[in-house]
């Protein structure tokens, strides 16, 4: 299925409304496949390993686009509509791009209470990103809020891609960004 497919021909003319080359396949490059062929092995059906295919494309292109859902149904044998569904499901896809360095930082209420919301501010101010969702111009950082991070007893946390952070203040994030140049 093509972009054009899911999304419709207004859509495809603009390169999926976010402005980015043509699709370049994941499965194609020898050593993604060989890793999700490894993953197909631990698994009892190709249904099953969606969830780490899925990683695997988000890891490579950076996001889960329309056309990566595509691949990924054809790979596994499953309808793009039910891959849809379950990136739609799932925040931790990324449906759109996003910067090199994904910053999630923690605003419930313990996290506030102790500056969450001034550390936000900081981490906007010092990337430029401006708002949060939105990707800084240099295209390095975009920075979101999210509910829980699972560590209220070390306030603020944030995660970095993949790294967690804890004890996050407003005085911090300046080297913490540096320390990602």
């Amino acid at each position: 299925m093509s972009l054009g497919e899911l999304h419709g021909p207004a859509e495809t003319a603009h390169g999926g409304g976010h402005g980015h080359a043509p699709y370049a396949p994941v499965f194609t490059e020898a050593a993604a496949r060989a890793e999700l062929d490894a993953i197909l092995t631990r698994y009892p059906t190709k249904m099953a390993a969606l969830l780490p295919a899925l990683w695997i494309v988000q890891r490579e292109r950076g996001w889960v686009s329309p056309d990566a859902m595509a691949e990924v149904a054809g790979a596994l044998e499953l309808t793009p509509a039910y891959v849809k569904g379950v990136v739609t499901f799932y925040t931790m896809y990324h449906q759109h791009p996003v910067g090199r360095h994904f910053v999630q930082v923690c605003t419930t209420s313990p996290c506030n209470v102790c500056g969450a919301e001034d550390v936000v501010k900081a981490f906007l101010r010092h990337t430029g990103c401006e708002e949060l969702g939105v990707t800084s111009p240099d295209g390095k950082f975009t920075v979101i809020e999210v509910e829980c991070l699972g560590a209220c007893g070390f306030a603020t946390p944030v995660m970095i891609n993949e790294d967690f952070l804890d004890g996050v203040s407003v005085e911090t994030v300046p080297a913490i960004l540096a320390s990602l140049q």
